[in-house]
């Protein structure tokens, strides 16, 4: 028997959330339309697609400017040059912005249309039901924030005379004369020569951080956070060991005690109780982040076992029971390769179900839904032209159309048992069903059934709605041919017979 786990189901609205990335979607905007447009000119069919979709949070990634300095990192650095050959062949100095986490400020640059062209964007947004997500980036900024010059004991540095060796950093002359201050870091690989590190253990530099997020707050209906995990206080105290937290003259000090992220989106809660939340993080520190106030983290052990076509993606969507209704799931984002790229239709069919359907956060791309497969990279502000792919394109909209007529994000989700179908046959481990039910209806209820395996899965799956038993149900599959009419009584003694193909998915609709 395979168990999802007997933690009471939560109810969820699982977000929709829709990321593009706000320079190459722009400029794509002008070249189609024959015409510059920023964020005042984004046109109403654009919106309304969005909305119609089945949207509800739209994440304009890359939104904040990036400096000269950090721009210069990006053009020229030789492996990123060549990542752009592959992402836009013919590309030229122009379309290298610099990469968007390499913050200079939280503002909306001119071109871009400015700050109130955001607020704009926001109501119109709004006004179609759709909540704006914006990105915010705790661990660092750019190399041209005001901060290095103005207030350079907010960052990872030294005194330059001060005798301490930091590896990977850059001089800067500011306010407290010349320092040595470290880039960025991820504790596994190199520094992120455009940025600056925060220096997460001071508590003046906790207080400007936390304002900056009041402040993206003020704008916006949620935030992405950027390497969530870096600035745990364990996770920071051991990544940067080596380098004393010091004063003006030099002299260690003592780091702040508790968490970060426990007091700013305390903060942020105080004024925005229903504000989102969302983690990138990896390390198996996703439960700690929800812990300290997250709504939602990356599961990104599941991205990388649907596309490996693992069959282990059921044992973990097991393993993780209730907790799935805090993860964000998807297969695509910005920092990894398109989806079409790496799966074969077969297979993406009931990935893209999968991810869809599971209680959280399920977050879609931009160019996912049209079959995109050039790896757009996120230093350059212009993307390359690509054809649809039509089979690509009809397998979303029959999805996204099917899905909107479900209870699926509408009303309690939960992953169901699911017991073998004949002794000695172990399929039944390859398949994951989700039900779902709209909290003030007991005639209905949504099976989504995918199978992970390369080969056909049987088993019984065990459902748990409300008002089942006694009475006749008929279960159509919206995205097939199968049609069951069942009595309640059977279903939760015995279960739903299921015999699903290889990577295949269902729907079922299972009305009394």
């Amino acid at each position: 028997m395979t168990n999802a786990g007997s933690v009471p189901a939560m109810s969820t609205t699982a977000p929709l959330l829709y990321e593009v990335y706000t320079r190459q979607w722009l400029s794509s905007l002008s070249r189609r339309r024959g015409r510059e447009i920023d964020l005042w000119g984004v046109p109403e069919d654009e919106l309304n697609g969005w909305a119609a979709r089945g949207f509800t949070h739209i994440w304009l990634m890359g939104l904040w400017p990036t400096g000269a300095k950090s721009r210069q990192e990006a053009l020229h650095h030789a492996d990123l040059r060549r990542a752009y050959d592959d992402a836009l062949p013919g590309w030229t100095d122009a379309d290298v912005g610099g990469s968007p986490y390499a913050i200079s400020a939280y503002h909306v640059p001119p071109a871009l249309g400015g700050d109130d062209a955001l607020t704009a964007f926001r109501k119109r947004l709004a006004e179609r039901g759709l909540k704006l997500v914006l990105d915010f980036v705790p661990n660092h900024t750019g190399l041209d924030h005001a901060w290095a010059i103005q207030r350079p004991h907010l960052y990872i540095g030294a005194p330059t005379d001060a005798g301490v060796v930091i590896p990977e950093a850059t001089r800067v002359k500011g306010a407290w004369g010349e320092r040595l201050i470290a880039h960025g870091k991820d504790p596994y690989f190199a520094g992120w020569t455009d940025t600056l590190q925060i220096d997460h253990r001071r508590p003046e530099a906790r207080r400007a951080m936390i304002e900056q997020l009041e402040k993206v707050a003020a704008r916006c209906d949620g935030v992405r956070c950027d390497m969530a995990m870096l600035v745990l206080r364990d996770v920071f105290a051991k990544t940067w060991a080596h380098v004393p937290t010091m004063n003006a003259q030099g002299q260690a000090i003592d780091a702040v005690d508790g968490e970060f992220w426990a007091e700013a989106i305390a903060a942020v809660r105080a004024r925005r109780p229903d504000f989102l939340f969302l983690a990138e993080a990896y390390w198996d520190l996703e439960d700690r982040l929800v812990e300290l106030g997250f709504d939602h983290v990356y599961d990104k052990k599941l991205y990388d076992l649907v596309m490996h076509q693992d069959r282990g993606a059921a044992r973990h969507l097991r393993a993780l029971g209730p907790r799935n209704a805090r993860r964000a799931h998807f297969l695509e984002n910005h920092d990894e390769p398109r989806a079409h790229a790496r799966l074969p239709l077969s297979a993406h069919r009931g990935a893209a179900l999968l991810t869809l359907a599971l209680p959280g956060l399920r977050l879609l791309h931009d160019g996912q839904l049209e079959g995109r497969r050039r790896f757009a990279r996120i230093q350059l502000s212009r993307r390359l032209r690509e054809e649809p792919d039509p089979a690509i394109h009809e397998l979303y909209a029959t999805l996204l159309a099917a899905l909107a007529g479900t209870a699926v994000s509408q009303g309690t989700g939960v992953l169901l048992d699911v017991v073998a179908a004949w002794p000695g046959n172990e399929s039944h481990e390859d398949l994951t069903v989700v039900q779902w039910q709209r909290d003030d209806d007991d005639t209905a209820c949504d099976l989504v059934v995918v199978n992970h395996a390369a080969h056909r899965a049987q088993g019984y799956a065990r459902p748990r709605a409300r008002g089942l038993a006694g009475g006749r149900w008929q279960l159509q599959d919206v995205l097939g041919p199968e049609r069951h009419e069942r009595h309640g009584d059977e279903l939760v003694e015995r279960g739903l017979y299921l015999d699903v193909a290889e990577h295949a998915a269902q729907l079922f609709r299972c009305v009394r």
